[in-house]
Parts: C-alpha cells; structure tokens; sequence
C-alpha cells in the first residue's frame, strides 16, 4: 500500500510559479507512473503531467505544455509538479497519484490509477 501527501500549493498571482510535492510513505519505484491531476469547481479531473517509472517518459496536457514540468525521485518517494507562468485557469485543486497496472495507459483515464493523495489546492489571481 502507498499513501500520497500533496504540498506546495496556495495562492500565486498569474505569470508566478509554484513547486508541487507528492511524497509517498512506501517506495514509488514499483509504481509504473505517476500523475498530477487538476480538479477546478464544477470540473471533471482532468490529467495535467505524467511521468513513468524511470522517469524517461513523460506526459503533458496541451495546456500545460511548455509550462509545467513533472519529475520524480525515486530514491527519496517523491514527486514533483514545477508550474511556471501560471494562468487563472490553473486554478483547482491539484491531486498527485500513482499506479501499478501493467496494461493500459496511465495518460488516458484516472481510473489507471490506484493511488491518491488528497490533494493541494492552487489558486492563480489575475
């Protein structure tokens, strides 16, 4: 069993950046691919970053591409979402997850994963 615990969110001015961490209580370096999900109000959760086991591979939303950059530590259980030029609608709550299935695609439904923090709200002012 893993258990995630978001930090590093809070309130930012847009163009402003914040650092996300997920630190998990057991090894991640079983888990095939971790995720940052985004939840705004009134929102489906919506994959924003990726990243497989190795760190090799990595995933992005359209709208955070260029922006947002996912990397993790397998030595210390960590995960980390580097969010820079934030937007107003970056705004929600931000949800680290992990997952250990060998089929399937971690990039195209939550329901890959079967692990998840609590999550870290993110709230960008204009």
């Amino acid at each position: 069993q893993v258990q995630l615990v978001e930090s590093g969110g809070g309130l930012v001015q847009a163009g402003g950046s914040l650092r996300l961490s997920c630190a998990a209580s057991g090894s991640i370096f079983r888990l095939n691919a971790m995720g940052w999900y985004r939840q705004a109000p009134g929102k489906q959760r919506e994959l924003v970053a990726g990243i497989n086991s190795g760190g090799g591979t990595t995933y992005y939303a359209d709208s955070v591409k260029g922006r947002f950059t996912i990397s993790r530590d397998n030595a210390n259980n960590m995960v980390y979402l580097q969010m820079d030029s934030l937007k107003p609608e970056d705004t929600g709550v931000y949800y680290c997850a992990g997952g250990s299935r060998t089929f399937g695609s971690p990039w195209l439904s939550r329901f890959w994963y079967e692990y998840w923090g609590q999550g870290t709200q993110v709230t960008v002012s204009t």
